[in-house]
């Protein structure tokens, strides 16, 4: 008789987590120190360096460093750089054949394409409807892809930054200077730690080059089955219409080759996600080996937490950072133990075969489809929750394969906001809206005006926040729906039924929530996807930065309320507590009904139909 004995969590994955968050905790505390001196400091010792290039760059741009902004100035700075760095990435993708480092002689990438790779990387998504090593060069991929993954990390700590000044901050009428904010974040922060990780994963295998791509001899040959052309390129039909295939045998492979190293770093750093390949960190060229796995898995996370010791650093309480790091480990931990748990498990499909599903030396057991067998499925499972936990969208397995609740956690940890540590700045700024919220509803349950940081939070406060965490669900719910009723839209379904429609709601829910992964499962590179994904992208990403950047100046402008007897501490477990369970209530209830429809649905039909067959 089959077995399919396991233990709910693995010791291995245990101990993976354990390293995991002991490596992040210990690291986050001097680069987030280092990172407000770094923005904070003109005279700042170990960023003297860079300070010659930095002056050129504002005189370069005609920007005063000394001239800092209101908050409209400064969403209208965020704004204008980002549509121009839209229009850039586009025209370079559109000019691709007749521009230079284009070895394979890559053409034009389609207009709807590159309108939804130029909107994806300007709003740090990185949604690819494209495999990489097949349609952009290496210029595209340096010049225009990589470029913002540089500029749109950095905008995301250029806003965290301003919103902490506007907590920080009182009686003023500004909150910082967008053009410092970004410059300092790219020189000071983004580049040095992308030039160390590129070395180490260049010391892993990584490669990095220019070369053409490389024809190499298999082993052995592989006999396949093509579709029948004729001379002009066009398939063969037969008397009915139907496709005339042939029998082929090929005894060579082609390698994609490129700088792969140096855009890896910066994906990961920058929590953006885009692959220089197709299968992206699955692929060995990108993620070869286990430690290379770790170091990738740590780089996702490694900004999103030192900015929340920033956060304690800059409003001079250390405590409220801890509290916010404490929050979000709180979900993160729980999100993925349950993964785990679930991965652990034979697939339904395959339960009833006559196979023993035991883990042992000879396999892993649980459910390994679409696995790299070189990570197996603990470090799988991680993978998948952090960077669905960040908004980076990084994969190392498929998540389409992933059993129903285990396809669940990452949606769900997308639909929360993204603030469960989250993007580069990005989760900080949602996971202190949440904190707003947190103290408004504490306040109604005591009767007193709510506050945070010695600042009163009004009616002016709350509406921003109101429309900063309700914008994704709106862009997912909805565009869901115009998805399933579309034709187009389910035309681009594969899988019929509740995991056809889980694939719809993941990628809506990855692009609103700007992280960019997929079910893998969904045509997507259609018209229609393009144009909806790119909508929800461009929405998901400034629908909420700019009310943000507004609850920035109004608390900028609002002075410190001393704390009282009555004053809710925002650093201990019972704040933690709150916030928690804030995002979750506020967070995950919205999606309920659509994830009833989809995963939870998927995970009782095996129920239902067993029940059915007795």
């Amino acid at each position: 008789m089959p077995t399919s004995t396991f233990s709910p969590i693995s010791s291995q994955f245990l101990g993976l987590l354990v390293l995991f968050l002991a490596v992040l905790f210990v690291v986050g505390p001097f680069l987030g120190r280092y990172m407000r001196r770094a923005l904070e400091e003109g005279n700042y010792v170990l960023t003297a360096w860079g300070r010659p290039l930095e002056r050129g760059l504002y005189r370069l741009a005609g920007v005063r460093a000394d001239a800092e902004m209101g908050w409209k100035q400064y969403a209208v700075a965020v704004i204008v750089f980002n549509v121009i760095g839209v229009i850039a990435v586009y025209a370079i993708q559109r000019l691709q054949g007749v521009l230079p480092l284009n070895p394979q002689g890559f053409g034009a990438v389609s207009p709807d394409s590159s309108f939804n790779t130029a909107i994806s990387f300007v709003a740090n998504t990185n949604w690819q409807g494209y495999a990489g090593e097949s349609t952009m060069s290496y210029l595209t991929q340096m010049l225009a892809l990589t470029v913002q993954n540089f500029v749109s990390a950095a905008t995301g700590i250029a806003v965290v930054f301003a919103l902490i000044r506007g907590f920080a901050r009182h009686s003023a009428q500004t909150i910082g200077n967008f053009w410092v904010d970004m410059v300092r974040s790219t020189l000071y922060v983004l580049l040095p730690l992308s030039i160390v990780m590129a070395v180490a994963l260049v010391g892993q295998g990584v490669i990095q080059n220019f070369d053409s791509y490389k024809d190499v001899s298999l082993v052995s040959a592989v006999e396949y089955t093509q579709p029948k052309v004729d001379a002009t390129g066009q398939p063969v039909l037969d008397r009915e219409g139907k496709p005339v295939t042939e029998d082929a045998k090929t005894a060579t492979q082609t390698l994609a080759m490129g700088p792969v190293a140096s855009q890896e770093a910066i994906k990961m750093l920058g929590t953006n996600g885009g692959g220089f390949f197709n299968a992206n960190s699955a692929h060995p060229f990108e993620n070869p080996t286990p430690l290379a796995n770790l170091i990738e898995m740590l780089a996702i996370f490694l900004i999103p937490a030192a900015l929340c010791f920033t956060f304690g650093e800059m409003v001079r309480d250390r405590r409220q950072g801890v509290a916010v790091i404490a929050s979000m480990t709180v979900i993160f931990v729980v999100m993925a133990l349950a993964a785990m748990a679930s991965e652990l498990q034979v697939n339904a499909a395959l339960s009833a075969l006559p196979v023993d599903h035991v883990a042992s030396a000879l396999q892993a057991g649980g459910n390994m489809e679409g696995k790299e067998v070189r990570f197996g499925i603990s470090a799988s499972a991680l993978f998948a929750t952090i960077t669905t936990a960040a908004s980076c969208g990084a994969v190392n397995a498929m998540h389409d394969s992933f059993t129903a609740i285990g396809g669940l956690v990452p949606m769900l940890l997308m639909q929360l906001g993204e603030v469960v540590f989250g993007g580069v700045g990005s989760g900080l700024y949602g996971m202190l809206v949440y904190a707003v919220l947190a103290v408004f509803i504490a306040g109604l349950m005591i009767g007193r005006t709510p506050e945070y940081l010695g600042k009163k939070i009004e009616a002016y406060e709350m509406k921003m926040a109101a429309v900063a965490i309700l914008v994704t669900p709106l862009l997912v719910l909805v565009g869901t729906a115009i998805a399933v009723m579309a034709e187009p839209g389910r035309a681009g379904v594969f899988n019929p039924g509740t995991h056809g429609f889980s694939e719809i709601l993941y990628a809506l829910s990855s692009a609103a929530n700007n992280n960019g992964s997929a079910f893998a499962g969904l045509s997507a590179n259609t018209p229609f996807y393009n144009v909806l994904l790119a909508a929800a992208m461009w929405f998901g990403r400034f629908w909420i930065i700019v009310p943000v950047l507004a609850m920035a100046g109004s608390l900028a402008a609002k002075r410190r309320t001393p704390a009282t007897s009555g004053t809710m501490p925002t650093h201990g477990p019972l704040f933690v507590v709150l916030l928690v369970g804030s995002v979750l209530l506020v967070g995950a209830l919205t999606y309920v009904p659509a994830l009833a429809l989809g995963p939870v649905a998927e995970q009782l039909q095996p129920a239902a139909v067993a029940a059915a067959a007795k």
